[in-house]
């Protein structure tokens, strides 16, 4: 964190409010807190993750009908939650004004009552899309083309089934991956080219199968590469040799692939695996980090954040706790989901961009000074939407925060919100199991009832099944064009806790694909496919934990085991060997 005159000097232990677990407030983070004026947090930090993302919804998508034109439009809110839905195209236009539903704060009712009556008013955007071409189903995108089922990425075109992309082409089946192309099933990688089912890999070319990956072309089923070509299993080949092995997998085959697949993980068990993935950053904890500093708890960082904590899949970011997809020229941003965009001094905020000295907003765009509003754009000084003077505004806010510790909402499961808590669970219009909340925190269904969040009832769907999942050609080859459009069976058949559609179809672009690549057609639905994506990364958990090298003749050891400790997301119980930067650094170069 910053170098500030500490106001405080010993930890806090504190009791979540949630979970009922202890969990430590740092003098970094009271003085953090005493900076943007709020008091610090009762619930700890994973808790208080999960009640972020639980507004969240990316992949639930529904039929819905825009309030204003009528017209039958797809939504990210389900007309079950009897919300007023636009358009998104409408609700951009100026053909309605958000500040006509604003009204006068009665300090007769909780505030988080009032903003709920609110939120049950303004109309808000179907969809978080910003320059779509062709691509229907998607949600919290920017900039697509002919993409279809792809959510919270940017930049995308001719890609389908992939969430958190950035600059991608002609892929499938993706999960945080950026810059490539003709790629599939592919986890936390970049800059590669015609490279498939690999995880946590860069630079890569015309491979299948790599782990922790950097600069390869041509090789297969490899773990810790550097600037190879031609491998199987970490074994060098010529070329001649490494075609003739390589055409023995025949990954055209389901059968074989998965085979394939099982040999694959067996390979891995007793590999060594780097505690972390942070690059050129400076006393920072977390995984998968680029180019950052003094940063703590953070994760899926793509560039440049500083004195910051507790953040998730964000970049240009400073001196802000507690969020999921905030910054990009951020700053002083504290408690939100999707917001931060050229912003500053905001706090508890969702889909929440260009705006500066907010809290508790939800959609609101290139505002200033705005409190418990929502569906706003280019307003300044509302209170619940309606405007104020400056000297009104100022004055009723402290009224409000008073207002909020004297009188504050309490849930069904009596936990209490005063001023400083994010918006209660039970507000948000969707269910745990439909939002993100349940990709990175996943909970069954009584477990997320013991904590009060709402959970979407399995859905009857009644497909007419026209091919069964057993009924599949094992091989790409047999595979015509008939099965374009038709209905095939999940091999879950919604039997799992992923989401499953319990049915899907194949794209006509989608089998050219396959066909061109040799690869087997799929056995699962998209949303299973992609939560078997999500169990290849690690959480977002940290654990302390020792260096496990035990080979001698390293810099940082000579004859005994590694004595460094660090900050992991792999969990003490798990199988992987785990080795510190140097170890890591010394035996892959």
């Amino acid at each position: 964190m910053k170098n500030e005159t500490k106001t405080h000097s010993t930890s806090s232990v504190q009791a979540c409010q949630n979970c009922k677990k202890d969990f430590i407030i740092e003098p970094e983070d009271f003085n953090f807190y005493e900076k943007i004026k709020v008091p610090p947090p009762t619930w700890c930090s994973e808790c208080r993750a999960m009640r972020r993302l639980i507004w969240r919804n990316e992949r639930s998508l529904y039929h819905n009908t825009c309030a204003f034109s009528g017209k039958k439009i797809i939504s990210m809110f389900s007309p079950e939650t009897k919300l007023v839905v636009y358009d998104r195209d409408i609700w951009w236009s100026d053909k309605w004004d958000p500040t006509s539903y604003g009204r006068d704060y009665d300090f007769s009712k909780p505030f988080f009552q009032q903003f709920k009556e609110l939120l049950y008013s303004v109309p808000l955007a179907s969809l978080g899309n910003s320059n779509i071409v062709n691509s229907k189903y998607v949600n919290h995108t920017e900039d697509l083309k002919n993409c279809y089922l792809v959510y919270g990425s940017m930049e995308g075109e001719s890609v389908s089934y992939a969430q958190g992309i950035l600059n991608v082409k002609d892929s499938f089946d993706l999960y945080n991956v950026m810059k490539s192309e003709q790629c599939y099933d592919d986890v936390l990688c970049g800059s590669i080219y015609r490279t498939n089912f690999s995880y946590d890999s860069d630079e890569c070319i015309d491979s299948s199968f790599l782990t922790s990956c950097t600069n390869l072309q041509n090789c297969f089923g490899c773990i810790n590469l550097r600037h190879k070509s031609h491998c199987i299993f970490n074994v060098q080949y010529s070329k001649e040799d490494y075609d003739k092995k390589l055409s023995t997998y025949d990954m055209g085959s389901y059968t074989a692939l998965m085979k394939f697949k099982g040999e694959y993980e067996k390979f891995l068990e007793d590999k060594f695996r780097r505690f972390a993935f942070i690059f050129k950053s400076v006393n920072v904890t977390g995984d998968n980090v680029f180019t950052s500093k003094n940063s703590k708890f953070i994760f899926d960082v793509y560039d440049n954040v500083e004195d910051s904590k507790y953040a998730v899949h964000t970049f240009g970011l400073r001196d802000s706790y507690d969020g999921y997809g905030i910054g990009d020229r951020g700053e002083s941003l504290y408690e939100g989901v999707d917001f931060g965009h050229d912003g500053a001094r905001s706090a508890f905020a969702i889909l929440n961009h260009g705006c500066m000295d907010t809290k508790y907003t939800y959609m609101c765009y290139g505002s200033k000074n705005l409190f418990g509003c929502i569906g706003l754009q280019k307003q300044d000084y509302c209170i619940l939407n309606k405007k104020y003077s400056k000297e009104e505004y100022e004055k009723l806010v402290l009224k409000i925060i008073e207002q909020m510790n004297a009188m504050p909402y309490v849930d069904k499961k009596g936990r209490i919100y005063k001023y400083g808590e994010f918006f209660p669970t039970e507000l948000s219009p969707f269910a745990y199991n439909e939002t993100i909340a349940q990709e990175y925190y996943p909970l069954k269904e009584n477990e997320a009832k013991k904590y009060g969040f709402k959970w979407q009832e399995k859905q009857e769907r009644n497909y007419n099944l026209e091919i069964k999942t057993d009924d599949l050609p094992d091989h790409i080859k047999d595979t015509d064009e008939s099965i374009v459009g038709k209905v095939i069976e999940c091999m879950h058949k919604g039997d799992c806790n992923e989401q499953c559609t319990e049915a899907f179809k194949i794209l006509p672009e989608e089998l050219q694909f396959y066909k061109r690549n040799n690869l087997a057609l799929p056995r699962l639905c998209p949303n299973c496919r992609h939560y078997q994506r999500l169990q290849k990364r690690n959480p977002l958990k940290l654990w302390h934990r020792s260096c496990m090298c035990e080979k001698t003749k390293h810099a940082n050891h000579l004859d005994i085991r590694c004595p460094s400790e660090f900050e992991t997301s792999y969990a003490p119980d798990r199988p992987e060997i785990v080795y510190c930067e140097k170890c890591y650094q010394q035996e892959v170069y």
